[in-house]
């Protein structure tokens, strides 16, 4: 009964005319960065950010538009995988393998309505999980101490890369860099200046939002530059939309598996929304057999995956909220916000502060409806989007960076950190060295260090307290696992080649 007067408490906060007005715009832009190749719901979230703060929002009205966008993201993605063969993101590459095949036989309006309601199915169903599972969760969390999150935080930086890296070792270097990053500053006991070279400016440390924003959104501007700007257009032309309710029956059993396993994968830290729609994928494909068209045009081939990514934007939530540890590269830039915002998740976060909590569970379930009417009837307004050309979209993206992070500090030095983040992750990009990790690093490194001096005065300087307690050994068997496990689970479970097409590529 508690949940659902919370629950209550939440829409009572969510619907609120201004914050319902936030969320449809969320779901709006978020739906257009997602259908855009290349930016997907990381860079989305990470680029509106200063938008947030230059427009003065509060705690919930920002939580609100930033995840209405995140949601947004995941549904968008499916746009251009649908009828570019170019996945918005890696979560929708699954999407292009049956999603083109059948755009391609001129069902591209079947498609596009197919994983329009997977996306609502895998969404609403995992925020009612987040609902039934993050209170429960947030109990056990209060027999949390410094060995078991010291613990868990290794869990996260353990299983990051996890099957969505093709390296592990390049994920712990990313992983020990950010960690690096997060010590410069003054030391949090001592006061002593730490790696600053004597600069004023780096006393405070290093600003989260500067180094995501120049992590996501300005490499993004470099790499664009490289390429020198190719062209967007459409390769495939959308019919009719009409509601296939034979294809919607018949896949309406791969949406349900499709959210189970997604909504799994999304609680565990690290793995994602991609690990997610490949599990759905790949289950659906076995579970059809023979009897399977999977490939060639199947629409349970959409429906799968769009329902695992989308579940899966669902349930890594639920660590973010109850232990702060992100389940994804995405709830790792929400994790900043909400730090920035100085709201420390974590199990007292329930309790302390539900109405923050509960407004966003409610905007997330409006989000849903509001993202399904948006994705079905006006799909042709977000399709017409892919044709606006990058050199037109790319200097809206610099300027929304440059205004917001100046916005919020008026300190020239923020812009040229960010220039800096923005050139270190052009580097990394080409070096094939995900970023996620260093934000992650980032943001962890300091609580990381203060959980394990407090364990260690606990102890009188004994390192053994990082094993004095079943949770932390099951977490750190766990940890050992997720980092080891991909490195031979990959050879078996290798992504399927996404299918060629016919269309003319793009020139330089």
């Amino acid at each position: 009964m508690d949940t659902l007067a919370n629950l209550w408490m939440g829409f009572g906060v969510a619907l609120t005319p201004y914050t319902l007005f936030l969320a449809i715009c969320g779901c709006f832009l978020g739906t257009i960065i997602g259908a855009l190749p290349g930016l997907g719901p990381s860079n989305g979230v990470a680029i509106l950010i200063p938008l947030a703060f230059a427009l003065k929002l509060d705690a919930i009205e920002s939580l609100v538009l930033l995840t209405s966008v995140y949601y947004g993201c995941m549904y968008g993605g499916r746009i251009s995988s649908i009828l570019l063969n170019i996945p918005g993101d890696e979560p929708a590459m699954m999407t292009t393998l049956d999603g083109f095949p059948m755009a391609k036989q001129g069902r591209a309006g079947d498609a596009l309505v197919i994983s329009g309601v997977a996306s609502f199915v895998g969404s609403f169903l995992s925020t009612v999980g987040l609902v039934v599972v993050a209170p429960l969760l947030a109990s056990v969390a209060y027999r949390f101490g410094p060995a078991e999150y010291f613990a868990l935080y290794m869990l996260a930086f353990a299983t990051l890369g996890g099957l969505t890296s093709n390296n592990q070792a390049k994920s712990a270097f990313a992983a020990c860099l950010g960690l690096g990053l997060a010590m410069v500053g003054l030391d949090n006991s001592t006061s002593a200046a730490r790696f600053t070279g004597g600069n004023l400016h780096l006393y405070d440390g290093i600003d989260f939002l500067v180094a995501i924003v120049g992590l996501f959104a300005i490499s993004e501007i470099f790499i664009f530059i490289e390429s020198h700007g190719r062209s967007s257009a459409l390769g495939i032309k959308v019919g009719k939309l009409l509601i296939p309710w034979g294809d919607l029956k018949r896949s309406f059993g791969a949406m349900m598996r499709g959210t189970g396993l997604g909504f799994i994968a999304g609680i565990l830290p690290g793995a994602g929304a991609s690990l997610g729609s490949f599990m759905a994928y790949m289950a659906e494909k076995s579970i059809s057999g023979g009897k399977g068209t999977f490939g060639k045009g199947d629409p349970r081939g959409v429906a799968a995956p769009e329902a695992g990514n989308n579940a899966a934007a669902g349930g890594a939530m639920i660590p973010m909220l109850t232990l702060g540890v992100p389940g994804s590269g995405t709830t790792a830039v929400m994790l900043a916000l909400l730090l920035t915002l100085n709201i420390t998740p974590g199990p007292r976060l329930f309790t302390d502060q539900p109405q923050v909590v509960w407004g966003l569970i409610a905007s997330l379930f409006i989000a849903n409806f509001v993202l399904l009417f948006m994705n079905v009837p006006l799909v042709r307004i977000f399709v017409k989007i892919l044709s606006v050309p990058p050199w037109f979209l790319m200097p809206m993206v610099t300027m929304v960076s440059f205004v917001g992070i100046f916005s919020l500090s008026g300190s020239y030095f923020d812009l040229l950190m960010m220039i800096a983040f923005g050139v270190l992750g052009y580097i990394l990009r080409k070096l094939d060295v995900p970023t996620v990790p260093v934000i992650l690093g980032i943001l962890l490194g300091n609580q990381m260090e203060d959980w394990l001096r407090r364990g260690l005065t606990i102890s009188d300087g004994d390192w053994m307290f990082l094993f004095s307690s079943p949770i932390a050994v099951g977490l750190w068997i766990l940890a050992v696992g997720g980092f080891v496990a991909p490195v031979f689970l990959r050879r078996v479970l290798k992504r399927p080649p996404v299918p060629k097409t016919d269309m003319p590529m793009d020139q330089d």
